[in-house]
């Protein structure tokens, strides 16, 4: 993780996937704790003009990490989705898998 961005951006990143993991398609995602929790540690650290915060920085490095991980768990997810083992195979769909066809026999058997 080279640069960070702005922490707005890892916020909002961070609520957009807590709402994809929570998969609650009729409630907002706002009355979960995950949601409130994250909001209020951001608003803690957040820097203002009486103050400068020094966690800022790692909270905000450590909310890009959380976020990194529910992305890859959730992209995982569909990968493991796609190509999980359905049982046994026949070697033309194996073949179209992996982009090949299987070469046709002469005299038309196959």
């Amino acid at each position: 993780m080279a640069a960070l961005g702005c922490p707005l951006r890892t916020l909002r990143g961070l609520l957009r996937e807590l709402r994809r993991a929570s998969g609650r398609a009729g409630r907002p995602s706002r009355d979960t704790p995950a949601y409130r929790h994250i909001v209020a540690a951001f608003r803690a650290h957040r820097v203002t003009s009486e103050k400068l915060c020094r966690a800022q920085q790692e909270l905000h490095f450590q909310a890009a990490t959380y976020l990194c991980l529910l992305r890859s768990v959730r992209e995982h997810a569909a990968l493991h989705q796609e190509y999980h083992g359905k049982g046994e195979r026949s070697p033309e769909e194996v073949a179209g898998l992996v982009g090949f066809r299987l070469p046709q026999q002469p005299g038309g058997k196959g």
